[in-house]
């Protein structure tokens, strides 16, 4: 795990996240004590268990993606679940064991692309050789067992020899990227099947396309592709090949064990209010599936079993309705740590609109000039933007930074249109420009509630 310290990990979310410092501290420390539990005694380790964190807020103010950069930075497998997806054991959808497997499955993936990326060097050598055998067909080399040559074979292997030093100095020299080339590769695609069944296609417990590829007979098929496509297609194959998947299942297993993280989004959607009925007949089950999954127990995968006992769960919810209080008290308890993210204002708009590496500004710039327009915002533009999102979140639904993308959206509809045929190619935004356009929306409350 990179060892970042806590005050590096939330100046590196800073770059991505405008505020919400209380959320980004705890997670910080989360992260830290991860790497921190690594350096202790054997014995001890086992017992430290991750203090998971349930983070409280409104919609559109960084919760996902706080958790979604925290994953990036750890190199860590990391998948987001939303709570109101699953249901109680006995009704129709998704079984809570299954973000366990899905993060495994990402693992394997994540750890099978670092074994190919170590594997690079060979596979280049292979593919090479393999490439050579395309473009110098027929040889000695190539030859049928048995077949006979006008030159003695010995001759032949020379001259062949020769040629094929001079095919590989071009090949490696880029002289032939451009050349066509017919390379054999497996046809992977299987007949389709629908399954039915209570419970997903992985609790079946094999890997059905290893299944149905011993029962259908495989399949090779010629592709026709210049010899640059043709090389990157036979290193990636070549690499796949080099690759130990027992090794990768276990390194997988263990990267999951210890340093997964599982973000579970829309948790206040599975609280139980006060006298509740018809539908949230199994919320109060779910979080019961829920319970023993986040306090630690072996879920069984087709790569074998998984320990949860240091997986990190982190949780949010706007809680608008419910209270973190109308969860069931035993899964509290397992969310030791609770953060209140705050709510965006006015001065945070203008923020998110020029300051992260990612801003909306930057963005919105950036596709203009693949159009050969040069796009510039002034400052009375951004803050008249900023100003109209927090008059819209205020009067309608508060959905907080996401408002900028429909209002960033409806302001540049009109050049985004235009942009290929502009005959102006240099353009600058300024409040006038950002008030006629918006204006008349964002006045008219039900007029704003169905366009911004």
């Amino acid at each position: 795990m990179t060892n970042f310290t806590p005050r590096e990990i939330v100046s590196e979310l800073d770059r991505y996240i405008v505020g919400q410092k209380k959320a980004k501290r705890a997670v910080a420390v989360a992260l830290r004590n991860r790497w921190r539990r690594q350096q202790v005694a054997s014995e001890l380790r086992e017992e430290i268990a991750p203090k998971n964190i349930i983070m409280i807020g409104p919609t559109g103010v960084g919760k996902t993606e706080i958790a979604r950069r925290l994953a990036k930075l750890a190199q860590a497998p990391f998948i987001k679940v939303e709570a109101s997806k699953f249901t109680e054991v006995g009704y129709v959808g998704r079984d809570v064991e299954s973000m366990v497997r899905d993060l495994l499955e990402l693992a394997i993936l994540m750890v099978k692309e670092e074994e190919a990326r170590k594997q690079r060097v060979k596979a280049e050598d292979l593919a090479e050789e393999r490439l050579l055998d395309l473009l110098l067909p027929g040889g000695v080399h190539n030859a049928e067992p048995g077949s006979t040559t006008d030159l003695s074979t010995e001759t032949a292997a020379d001259r062949e020899g020769t040629t094929r030093d001079k095919l590989r100095r071009l090949l490696r020299m880029g002289e032939l990227d451009q050349r066509m080339v017919e390379v054999e590769v497996q046809d992977t695609q299987l007949p389709t099947m629908q399954v039915f069944g209570p419970q997903g296609l992985e609790e079946m417990g094999f890997n059905m396309k290893e299944m149905l590829g011993n029962l259908f007979p495989k399949k090779n098929k010629r592709r026709k592709m210049s010899v640059a496509e043709a090389r990157q297609l036979l290193i990636d194959l070549e690499a796949e090949k080099l690759v130990d998947m027992d090794r990768v299942q276990t390194l997988a297993r263990e990267r999951t064990e210890q340093s997964g993280i599982i973000f579970i989004d829309e948790i206040d959607k599975i609280a139980s209010r006060e006298g509740g009925r018809g539908p949230e007949v199994s919320r109060e089950g779910v979080q019961r599936d829920i319970l023993p999954i986040v306090e630690g127990s072996t879920v069984n995968t087709k790569y074998g079993p998984v320990k949860t006992d240091h997986i990190l769960f982190i949780a949010a919810g706007a809680f608008h309705i419910a209270k973190p209080s109308d969860l069931i008290p035993e899964l509290q308890g397992r969310f030791p740590i609770r953060v209140e993210l705050e709510n965006l204002e006015e001065a945070d708009f203008v923020r998110i609109l020029t300051e992260p590496k990612n801003a909306l500004i930057r963005q919105y710039t950036a596709l203009m000039e693949t159009e050969g327009i040069d796009l510039e915002f002034g400052e009375d533009a951004i803050d008249e933007i900023a100003r109209t999102a927090a008059q819209v979140n205020q009067q309608t639904e508060n959905i907080g930074a996401r408002r900028l993308h429909t209002i960033m959206e409806t302001l540049l509809e009109e050049l985004s249109f235009d942009a290929p045929e502009r005959t102006n190619r240099q353009i600058k935004i300024d409040s006038s420009f950002v008030r006629g356009r918006l204006e008349d929306i964002a006045s008219d409350i039900d007029l704003s509630r169905y366009i911004l």
